[in-house]
């Protein structure tokens, strides 16, 4: 009997608006290094890499060098504040709770693999109320390699007890085409999420800008020939 076809999301971006949250941990840290905060508007585009990378983002934005000791212990701090914070202004993308509900009904197996730490993705999806539709949630310390990586796509998706032959891939970033191309898995882009580099240029095999086109979208790659998917 063939299992379900599992589709695996992004979180920041993609599934949760948590650029609020993020970013107000960024500024937190950033104002006690004695550096300005940085707009949201302008910000939401460094998100994405992991909470080191973002760190990066911001001091680079100033033109502050860090060593990697000092990045570290900057991060550590973030991740600190960003734990007390998680869920003060994130929020599910509009039309998010009805698609995965819609998906589910229709026997999709759903997942999370993200490059935010897995404790805070749980959290994060557990303040929000949303962890129990997902059969797998795993970011970049779980199995030890970030997206885009293939390995953790693969292993969220055996995690989640589903077939990688069998897997779709949503995201909003060069990350997340980069990891589905790898295990060559095809890839709905959101247009809503956060990238530098307009998610359609990037390619992916459909593009949806609201989640109410999801269920659709998943549809249309599930009824192709396995071989065509990727064309």
């Amino acid at each position: 009997m063939a299992l379900p076809p599992t589709v695996v999301f992004d979180l920041d971006g993609t599934l949760v608006d948590t650029a609020p949250d993020l970013i107000s941990a960024l500024n937190f840290i950033l104002g006690r290094e004695g550096l300005p905060p940085v707009p949201l508007h302008s910000a939401r585009n460094m998100i994405g890499a992991g909470a080191r990378k973002l760190i990066e983002r911001g001091l680079e934005l100033e033109g502050r060098a860090a060593s990697t000791s000092e990045i570290t212990r900057l991060t550590e701090d973030f991740i600190a504040y960003y734990a007390e914070h998680i869920a003060d202004g994130s929020r599910p993308f509009d039309g998010l709770e009805n698609a995965l509900d819609e998906l589910t009904t229709r026997g999709y197996r759903l997942a999370v693999c993200t490059n935010k730490l897995e404790w805070l993705s749980k959290l994060l999806l557990d303040r929000l109320g949303l962890s129990f539709h997902f059969s797998a949630i795993c970011g970049a310390d779980t199995f030890g390699v970030a997206k885009p990586d293939p390995a953790i796509l693969q292993q969220t998706v055996a995690r989640a007890g589903g077939n990688i032959s069998s897997a779709i891939m949503v995201g909003d970033a060069g990350t997340d085409i980069g990891v589905a191309r790898r295990a060559g898995v095809p890839i709905i882009g959101v247009e809503f999420g956060y990238t530098d580099v307009p998610i359609a240029e990037l390619k992916p095999d459909r593009v949806i800008k609201h989640m109410s086109e999801l269920r659709d979208a998943v549809e249309s790659i599930t009824s192709l020939p396995q071989s065509n998917q990727l064309k």
